[in-house]
């Protein structure tokens, strides 16, 4: 793609409403700029040297070549420093860009300050993330979340470490990005998948670095605030970079290297409240109330460590022929470990309950409630080990050849992630005769209050019981391994003309684009004993070692929950000669097989671009481009159906033992969709331009949604099945367009856009049950019934499917500025951005317990980022705050997964910084200054207390060095 201006008038001329796609790995051709190919995806990030024009030209007709150096002139105009060059660079190569787009760009190779990318991205307009852990990880553009976007790295898709499609950024370290492009609209020549939109990150290039050596290192070490209130956590932490860009043999070769490593504390004091089953029940006192299954306060420590490299390699072998090669490598461990207790099991007959509170939607949200001990409800001690190690490894060969009007780009990728996840869930409860063979739940009683959005009450009768080691005993021990494995392999070329005697166009571009994707899942599982006991024969409550638990009380805003034991689950089992062994285990977890199992997808794409540059429309310059994208999908996974009657295959499990129940899958689809597109850009003035864009375009169903695999049972002569996922999936279509103004001020100062957009998406994938479901008709195999000798009735289908879809639709405004004062204070700016979302999607939730429709996950309605940034001399600062409204997902921290309410949040930061010496600088940085913690609720009812998280203040104190 061709960074030039675009127009929308024409659009509207002559009648042409088309849709759009984008370029995430755009053609770099020798008339064009070096620094525009970069916002298109490549490794260029700098622009070539401009190249004059005919110096007899009038000043009002441009040729197509002066036109295509705008941008190279622009950015090589630039002289300012520290935060006013990046907001330059990153206004020009909005504003000659093709597509609706946003830029964020270090002003030298590691140069953004955040702690990953994921920060970086959510000082865009419209752009917000999903803090996990108190670090932003998933994205959300324009109210989707990160299941509608495609990232690309080096114009290369990206596979994912979250089990399902989205990105989880917190991988990327904004050291080892040098430019990170949003775009909002789409062209034909982007690679298809970005409903909400398309993330296009980039490393730098070293032969455009400005020196032929080039060095950054930067030191920081970390403290959090936190910390000292959590078990396991340390205080302290660091983060270690190092960049180097070399140029040899006359320029002709460059050669690039970072590291980057970042060791901090893993911390979070929370307050659970958790969910209802959604039925109402009838209390003592004649109320009748919607009861939720208990509360938890947990603290989590722990440490995270994570190390990028990045590699890259460009040989410009003669003036028309250029070769690269770049890597990308980053691994994270995340060792969190959760200790505190969880009130379970209040709904479902488990408890009495007296002096009930009611919410306004009639939901307990406090009161007293108590067992006996012969039901299951208990006051259990937990410990939690949420031990993560992902990794991610992008690389690639590319080669540029450009002769003449002639421009061919090639490059073949590799692409892989893991992810394995050892989930362990220790609980420990009070018990009479423990270490006995006849061990009973003590009788035990709670006292609680919700808060809403504020921390809880709660109290024990006997809280001195749970921190006796002669009463509590370890009841149940479980592990559960979540591993994933991503894989793509993946090759494409474009070629384009150049037609510098055309009048409406300036090039015609087409391509190919091939990628192979294969995604595993694999469960395993391993269980001692169960909880508050109920089972004998799976083990009985064990005793517990005092070397394997230690009394911890709270401190801060915590400090009046009962004190509890931090308990070594492992170290409790060991005392009794037992060692945890996970594997999948067919007999009494089938669930283990069933979850796990493969999908295959192959993408076969196609796309024609012509690009647009017309010098006269009504008066005015109109650019843009006008394209039909190809895409040709097919989809299919392989799992296990669960038959039974042994009429299935012999499958063996980890633990010897073999099934017959069981029979393999193999299903799939596969589909074509034509996707048009348009941009136009309409150049009012020279500081003035219209876009306008359309374009039809589609995403890739979530992946883990895709699973083949299903369990079974049969009832009454039916045949039913349940697995929630359907490798018959259709991608998630939509039309979308926009309309927006831009104003660029004088001499780069700044710029005020706005704009309004509007999607219409055909389906979301949700979970659906169908009754008397034609199972023989969709592939599935039913079983005999001995009885009758013929196949079981259908009966249930527990699925996922194509839910009927909705709008989406908002407004986008953003304003920059510096230079606003003369003197001392020109070094002084603001960036501001606004968005509104609004959609009509709505999603049915009982959660809460009566039933509430909450918004279509991740949309936000109102998004908001501000900064004040000051460059003088040595000293640069800026202050920052990014605010989201409330949004739905289902991210929730419970025993599952839940979809909860986030309620609204404005997280605010700061770095400064001091240059000694050209070589040598001061940095400081303070982290979500205000503790702003994560707060969720069930449903519309702000009163019911889903999560309360928080995170602490990080700061960083550190030196930089640059050669």
């Amino acid at each position: 793609m061709e960074l030039k201006r675009n127009v929308l008038a024409l659009a509207l001329a002559s009648g042409l409403c088309f849709t759009a796609g984008i370029n995430a790995m755009p053609t770099d051709t020798g008339a064009n700029v070096a620094g525009a190919a970069a916002t298109n995806g490549a490794t260029s990030d700098q622009a070539a040297p401009a190249q004059q024009g005919d110096q007899t030209a009038k000043k009002d007709d441009k040729s197509k070549e002066t036109q295509d150096q705008q941008l190279a002139k622009s950015l090589g105009a630039i002289t300012v420093t520290g935060y006013n060059q990046g907001m330059e660079k990153a206004i020009d190569y909005q504003r000659y860009a093709d597509t609706i787009q946003n830029v964020i760009t270090a002003a030298d190779i590691g140069g953004l300050p955040d702690q990953s990318i994921a920060d970086a991205l959510t000082r865009l307009p419209g752009v917000s993330a999903e803090r996990i852990a108190g670090q932003a990880s998933q994205i959300n553009i324009r109210g989707l979340s990160g299941n509608f976007i495609q990232t690309t790295l080096n114009g290369r898709e990206q596979p994912s470490t979250s089990g399902s499609n989205y990105i989880q950024f917190d991988q990327y370290p904004s050291e080892l990005i040098n430019m990170a492009t949003v775009y909002k609209s789409s062209q034909a020549s982007l690679v298809t998948g970005g409903v909400g939109g398309t993330i296009a990150m980039e490393t730098a290039n070293p032969l455009n670095a400005p020196k032929e050596q080039n060095l950054n290192i930067d030191a920081r070490g970390s403290y959090n605030s936190q910390a000292s209130d959590v078990a396991g956590a340390p205080s302290t932490g660091y983060r270690l970079s190092a960049a180097w860009q070399g140029k040899f043999l006359n320029d002709t070769l460059g050669v690039g290297l970072g590291v980057a490593q970042m060791y901090q504390p893993h911390v979070a004091e929370q307050f659970v409240g958790e969910a209802s089953d959604g039925n109402l029940t009838k209390l003592p006192s004649g109320q009748y109330a919607y009861l939720t299954q208990g509360l938890q306060v947990q603290q989590n420590g722990g440490s995270e460590r994570r190390t990028g490299e990045m590699a890259t390699v460009v040989w410009k072998a003669t003036d028309e022929l250029q070769f690269g090669a770049d890597a990308f490598y980053s691994k994270f461990k995340d060792s969190s470990f959760g200790y505190g207790f969880r009130t379970q099991n209040i709904y479902g007959g488990n408890a009495t309950i007296s002096n009930a509170v009611l919410g306004p939607y009639g939901t307990m949200t406090g009161g007293t409630v108590s067992g006996d001990g012969t039901t299951q409800f208990s006051n259990e001690t937990t410990a939690d080990n949420y031990t993560t190690n992902t990794s991610v490894f992008s690389g690639g060969l590319n080669m540029k050849w450009n002769h003449g009007p002639w421009h061919v780009n090639s490059d073949v990728s590799l692409s892989r992630a893991s992810s394995d996840e050892i989930n362990v869930d220790t609980t420990a409860d009070p018990y009479n005769n423990l270490g006995t063979a006849t061990p009973s739940l003590m009788a035990q009683s709670t006292t609680y209050q919700l808060a809403g959005r504020s921390l809880g009450t709660v109290s024990f009768a006997n809280p001195g019981t749970y921190t006796n080691l002669s009463d509590m005993g370890l009841s149940r021990y479980g592990v559960y391994p979540y591993i994933y494995h991503d894989k793509m392999k993946a090759f494409r070329t474009d070629v384009k003309y150049d037609l510098p005697n055309s009048s409406w166009f300036s090039a015609l571009e087409a391509g190919v684009y091939i990628n192979n994707h294969t995604y595993n899942a694999d469960r395993e599982v391993y269980v001692y004993g169960s909880e508050w006991g109920t089972d004998k024969t799976a083990g009985l409550p064990l005793t517990i070692p005092s070397s394997a638990a230690s009394v911890r009380c709270w401190k801060g805003d915590f400090a009046s929950y009962p004190c509890f034991l931090q308990l070594n689950g492992a170290a409790i089992l060991a005392a009794h000669g037992i060692t945890a062994n996970p594997v999948k285990d067919i007999n009494k977890n089938s669930w283990s097989e069933i979850q796990s199992g493969s999908v295959d997808e192959q993408t076969r794409d196609l796309y024609f671009q012509a690009d647009i540059d017309a010098q006269e429309v009504f008066g005015h310059e109109l650019t843009g481009n006008v394209g039909m994208r190809y895409s040709h999908q097919k989809q299919y996974s392989d799992g296990l159906q669960q038959v039974g009657n042994g009429a299935g295959v012999p499958i063996t499990d980890g633990n010897g033992y073999t099934s017959y129940d069981y029979a393999p899958l193999h299903v799939g689809k596969t589909y074509s969709d034509w996707l048009p597109s348009l941009n136009l850009a309409y150049h009012l003035t020279d500081d003035d331009q219209m876009r306008f864009s359309a374009a039809k375009v589609l995403a890739r169903p979530p992946i883990n949604k895709m699973l083949a695999g299903s369990g079974s049972w049969v009832s009454n002569g039916q045949y039913n099945v349940w697995g929630g996922t359907s490798p018959l999936l259709d991608p998630l279509r939509a039309f979308q367009w926009d309309l927006g103004y831009e104003h660029y001020f004088d001499d780069q100062s700044g710029m005020f856009s706005t704009g309004v957009f509007y999607k219409h998406i055909d389906s979301f994938i949700q979970d659906v049950t169908y009754n008397n479901y034609d199972f023989a008709a969709a592939g599935i195999t039913v079983p005999t019934d001995p009885t009758t000798g013929q196949p079981y009735l259908n009966g249930e289908y527990q699925t996922s499917y194509n839910a009927s879809g909705g709008s989406v639709k908002g407004l986008e405004m953003a304003f920059a500025k510096n230079h606003i004062f003369p003197g001392i204070w020109s070094g002084l700016g603001v960036q501001a951005n606004f968005a509104l979302t609004t959609s009509n999607v709505r999603n049915p939730n009982n959660l809460g317990g009566a039933e509430a429709n909450l918004s279509l996950p991740g949309l936000s309605k109102r998004v908001a980022s501000a900064a004040v940034f000051y460059d003088y001399g040595p000293f640069s600062a800026r202050v920052s705050g990014n605010y989201r409204s409330k949004f739905a997902s289902d991210t929730q921290m419970a025993v599952n997964n839940q979809m909860v309410t986030f309620a609204a949040e404005t997280v605010y930061d700061f770095q400064a910084s001091y240059a000694f010496t050209d070589q040598w600088r001061a940095v400081v940085q303070v982290l979500n200054i205000s503790n702003q913690p994560t707060r969720t609720y069930f449903g519309s009812d702000p009163s019911q207390t889903g999560t309360i998280q928080y995170f602490g203040r990080t700061t960083y104190l550190g030196v930089e060095f640059k050669l």
